[in-house]
């Protein structure tokens, strides 16, 4: 049956450590231990924290530390139990706790959100060797969304994570067929609706959540502005916002891809962070689902770029990435109830769950 679940979500550096590890290893598994039904560990290829250093995997000498993201979904309780030993380790990053619903087997959308129109971002967990007929799932699965009237989905491979609880981990020496495989996409509650029976038939027992989203620019056209929301609610609990740009490598702003000009101007406009990953399989607004083919000269993978901050100044990052896409992109606002940054000297928010109120 749908429930209501947790998202924790980590951003640090390839190679930062803990105790003698690395701390990718750490948290894949304390994930592991406490058992999770879905944890997802993702590489970036361009970013900086709240330290301002640049990681990317353009220059040789950047590339020795590139982004991580580690992500994790359950129940309340169990998230609550990772979260505990998380903050038992020292180490300089961001850390996020988000609210969502997870649909059990044969549950639809009804009563999960709001309203019909209302924006919702859906998202799908299973290991990349699943296959429909002679094509990826993942590919399969983005057809289904585009025709079904999605705005955007982008297809992200781990190289570790949790898969019903299971371990999922890349090897050197392997296809990596059961590494796990995140698609997140983005469109209208009303329009996922109808969608979700054919994804289950597709994708079996995949890991299926839902979360509130609200869609600001499609395509250089905008949509809304961000959320207006108290900076704390009631009990003095900060609340934070997240944007998310969905683009390609192939979409360009005076000569740059937008991907690197966004993270490059964020960072020179004083933004607390930004992360950007590289999907494998994708689409947004009118165009049709697209990757990498064999013969391709010149890469045609989807981006995502994530930025958290304090509502207020979430407006003027959401300004910069307004001026780089008068054309193509998907932009997104989320609300973030908690978040936690710190760095040398440097200490921002907090894990405490902000509520609804207000908002």
């Amino acid at each position: 049956m749908t429930a209501d679940c947790l998202k924790l979500t980590t951003y640090f550096g390839e190679r930062d450590r803990v105790g003698g590890r690395f701390l990718a290893d750490r948290l894949l598994d304390i994930y592991e231990g406490q058992g999770l039904g879905v944890s997802f560990l993702m590489r970036g290829v361009e970013g900086f924290g709240v330290k301002h250093q640049l990681r990317t995997d353009r220059l040789l000498s950047l590339s020795e530390d590139l982004p991580i993201v580690a992500a994790a979904v359950d129940e309340p309780v169990r998230i609550d139990a990772t979260l505990r030993e998380i903050e038992g380790l020292r180490f300089d990053g961001l850390v996020t706790l988000e609210r969502a619903r997870m649909l059990g087997r044969g549950e639809g959308l009804a009563g999960s959100l709001d309203e019909p129109d209302s924006a919702t971002k859906l998202t799908l967990y299973f290991g990349r060797g699943l296959r429909v007929g002679r094509r990826p799932a993942y590919e399969a699965v983005l057809a289904r969304l585009d025709s079904g009237g999605v705005e955007g989905a982008t297809v992200l491979v781990g190289v570790d994570g949790t898969l019903a609880g299971t371990r999922r981990r890349a090897r050197f020496w392997s296809g990596n067929v059961d590494v796990p495989v995140m698609v997140v996409s983005v469109g209208r509650r009303a329009t996922f609706v109808p969608l979700i029976s054919d994804l289950r038939a597709l994708l079996g027992d995949a890991a299926v959540t839902v979360e509130r989203v609200r869609v600001l620019k499609r395509d250089g056209t905008m949509v809304s502005e961000p959320q207006e929301i108290p900076l704390k609610d009631p009990a003095g609990r900060e609340r934070w916002q997240k944007l998310m740009l969905y683009s390609s490598e192939q979409t360009l702003f005076e000569g740059r891809p937008v991907h690197i000009e966004a993270v490059r101007r964020l960072r020179r406009a004083g933004a607390s962070g930004a992360t950007c990953l590289r999907g494998i399989w994708g689409f947004d607004g009118r165009h049709a689902p697209h990757g990498d083919k064999f013969w391709s000269v010149r890469r045609r993978v989807p981006t995502l770029t994530v930025v958290v901050d304090e509502p207020a100044r979430t407006r003027r990052w959401f300004a910069i990435l307004d001026e780089l896409t008068p054309e193509r992109g998907l932009i997104t606002s989320e609300i973030v109830p908690a978040f936690r940054a710190t760095g040398p000297a440097i200490r921002l928010g907090s894990l405490q769950l902000a509520d609804r109120t207000g908002w």
